[in-house]
């Protein structure tokens, strides 16, 4: 099978597609340059203690206070405060962890002003972002998040992550990791260190106490409220818990983020660097490896699959619920029952791409077409836990009931993915009426003198729907050769799936979008009140 990542930066957000032969099997969306996102570290200094929540509020930098409860704490935290108190006494010397004496944990059942005060200065890490109205959520329990281990300060722990099945491998990564181990910190180990080398992971234990120790460094120098540590960028986030040395190739289409990528793989894996190559064409990137189109066709109610069969997908407030339909199947079998195991069976796989494509988590019950035959329901059973072992999120999956329904609950990995594929018509904005459709070139003929000539830009490239860039670029004498040969050679226009039929934007050779509309409206606002003022000021002049 070839796999592949297709990493597509834009100004707001990073979308990374997972490709296996070219289909899409899954999708991440995340904002770029979220302040007081998951895992970032702050020096932060309690403002309220609130004893009837057994809780407090403290000031991290953001517009809201930051939630703080006892029981995220965590266990270790006398010898965590004992620890802060001796480095922020002495800021010319980072204290050693591994010679600090480790407290007794503090009681489950401990009330918050027994162990903190107002004006008190900690050292917290975002548990949970900003929501609505709500500030972030905080933990004093640190942890320092690798490819193969998660470091811990403040403990003597090894937990080895429990989808590592082998015993003999259990026992060699706690023996080793052992071995390595600075004392005063625990370790969990994730799932990807299976069989990896001493020396991978020596190296990354190395990195992420190093990371501990500058955290406490720039922590001496600081003042309340302040960043310490940052989380890796969100697409070297993302891609250090999906990679997989099996990737053929990783596509970037930005310069910045494919060095730190291309980094991150040369430090994990050195074999691999070459597999990171950076997009450099003028089509999307996500158009490029049909990833728009197939966004389109697998988002929605209603997804269609081979031979004309299709699945309904519809959510509840405590379960999802999917409905298997064959349709009118082009090649259906005389044989009803063989058919009706032949449309499950291609179901089957569709729904365990949908399943992780959408990150649908909870209960997820599926209506299978009948069979009849005991052995048919079951090779239906086997074929899905085959096929849902590739899934990375913890799953159980119950044999087909004697109503034909098949139970499974999974485990929400991240946030659920929610992508309309309706397009709000970017000219009436859903009111129903647009401007005629036959002038939209002579507006984009207008947006390209506007430019040229009044913004003085000469190379830009202009997308539009492909429908409309194949308008534009019919015939031998088009109307884009016609453009070119008035406002120069300097621009193109490409064509942009995501796009909707009358929507346009424009990008600068350095990807920056051009906001047109803006600058136009603003224009002609400026000289809409303009012309009023000189109206009013000739019908004073009359009336004098």
């Amino acid at each position: 099978m070839k796999s592949e990542l297709v990493v597509d930066v834009q100004q707001k957000e990073i979308s990374i597609a997972l490709l296996e032969d070219s289909r899409l099997v899954s999708l991440q969306k995340e904002s770029r340059n979220i302040a007081y996102a998951v895992g970032d570290l702050y020096l932060a200094k309690v403002k309220k203690i609130m004893p009837g929540l057994n809780a407090a509020f403290l000031d991290v930098g953001y517009d809201k206070d930051a939630f703080l409860h006892y029981l995220d704490l965590g266990p270790q935290f006398s010898t965590y405060s004992a620890f802060l108190n001796e480095a922020m006494t002495d800021k010319k010397t980072v204290p050693n962890i591994s010679k600090f004496k480790l407290e007794p944990d503090i009681p489950k059942q401990g009330t918050i002003q027994d162990v903190l005060q107002p004006g008190q200065q900690l050292l917290v890490q975002i548990a949970k972002e900003p929501i609505s109205s709500k500030g972030p959520r905080l933990t004093t329990e640190i942890s320092f998040t690798g490819r193969f281990m998660v470091l811990m300060p403040f403990g003597d722990k090894i937990s080895i992550s429990q989808k590592i099945k082998s015993t003999e491998e259990k026992i060699r990564l706690r023996q080793l990791i052992g071995s390595i181990k600075p004392k005063g910190f625990s370790v969990i180990v994730r799932t990807s260190a299976e069989n990896k080398r001493v020396a991978e992971l020596n190296n990354e234990m190395r990195t992420l106490v190093k990371c501990w120790e500058e955290s406490i460094a720039k922590m001496q120098r600081s003042q309340p409220p302040m960043l310490i540590y940052e989380e890796d960028s969100r697409a070297v986030s993302v891609i250090r818990d999906i990679f997989s040395p099996n990737f053929e190739n990783i596509y970037v289409n930005e310069v910045e983020t494919f060095n730190q990528i291309q980094n991150y793989v040369a430090l994990i894996a050195p074999e691999n660097k070459d597999i990171v190559k950076l997009y450099g064409k003028d089509v999307p990137i996500f158009d490029n490896f049909n990833i728009t189109r197939q966004i389109k066709s697998s988002f929605g109610k209603t997804v269609s699959f081979k031979s004309g069969a299709y699945i309904i997908i519809e959510h509840t407030e405590a379960l999802h619920v999917i409905d298997v339909n064959s349709g009118n199947r082009s090649k259906a079998s005389s044989d009803q029952e063989s058919n009706a195991l032949d449309v499950n069976l291609k179901a089957a796989d569709e729904i365990a791409r949908q399943l992780r494509l959408r990150d649908m988590g909870g209960i997820i019950v599926i209506d299978f077409i009948d069979m009849n035959k005991a052995e048919h329901r079951q090779a239906l059973y086997d074929h899905m836990r085959e096929i849902m072992a590739n899934d990375r999120a913890r799953h159980n999956i119950l044999p087909l009931s004697k109503f034909g329904l098949m139970q499974i609950t999974r485990q929400r990995v991240r946030p659920a993915l929610d992508i309309t594929t309706s397009e709000t018509c970017p000219s009436c904005l859903g009111k129903g009426e647009i401007q005629p459709s036959l002038l939209f070139t002579d507006k984009l003929g207008e947006k390209l003198e506007y430019l040229v000539n009044d913004l003085k830009v000469k190379r830009f490239t202009m997308y539009v729907h492909p429908f409309v860039e194949a308008y534009i670029k019919k015939g031998m004498f088009s109307l884009y050769l016609k453009w070119r040969r008035r406002y120069g050679r300097g621009f193109k226009i490409m064509a942009d799936e995501s796009l909707a039929y009358l929507q346009y934007k424009v990008l600068d050779d350095t990807k920056k979008e051009i906001d047109l509309k803006e600058e136009s409206d603003f224009s002609s606002n400026q000289s809409k009140s303009h012309a009023r003022q000189k109206n009013g000021e000739m019908e004073e002049k009359n009336d004098q």
